[in-house]
């Protein structure tokens, strides 16, 4: 959606409203910004290794 768009649903009151909101809220710990980074960097977990060749 672009905020073109985001504005033409939520009106220019409610998207000055949820600013407000949004510059109330206390920044995150450097705990949290850390666990947010790596679920971030890696969503989906490290990647498998393939097996080896010769394994089979």
């Amino acid at each position: 959606m672009t905020r073109e768009e985001r504005r033409a649903l939520l009106g220019d009151e409610a998207i000055e409203q949820i600013r407000l909101r949004v510059a109330q809220a206390p920044d995150p710990s450097p705990e949290l910004v850390e666990k947010l980074r790596r679920i971030l960097t890696a969503p989906a977990g490290p990647i498998p290794q393939a097996p080896a060749a010769d394994a089979a």
